[in-house]
């Protein structure tokens, strides 16, 4: 059962995507062909919104890092924000931390995105 939700709004110079549930194996290609949808809409400066996100595993985290290559290709960005201890460990444990920029809340990465100051993990 896939138990993924995903949304999309603007939010200044960037689209906030809201993903909720569980990315896995199963789940994960829906969340890689939205932010490819995205980025192929011209949206390429992305927030993702893991706040109900309760679970991820490397299905995941590869949706993401496609997510991050496309849209950096295209002269854009997508960062992570929001997320719970348990999806903030699991990219700490494999360095994502260093990939991404991520931060406490979509209100903190939306002012960066914007060129204010925020606060970061």
């Amino acid at each position: 059962m896939d138990d993924l939700t995903i949304s999309s709004g603007s939010r200044g110079a960037s689209t906030v995507v809201r993903v909720g549930g569980e990315i896995d194996a199963f789940s994960a290609p829906r969340l890689r062909e939205w932010l490819e949808a995205e980025i192929n809409a011209g949206h390429t400066h992305l927030v993702v919104d893991l706040e109900d996100v309760g679970f991820m595993d490397s299905s995941g985290l590869s949706a993401l890092i496609g997510g991050l290559a496309a849209a950096r290709s295209r002269n854009g960005s997508l960062s992570l924000a929001g997320p719970g201890e348990r999806i903030l460990r699991v990219l700490t444990i494999t360095g994502l931390t260093d990939v991404f920029e991520i931060f406490s809340s979509v209100d903190a990465a939306c002012e960066a995105s914007d060129g204010v100051t925020s606060q970061r993990f």
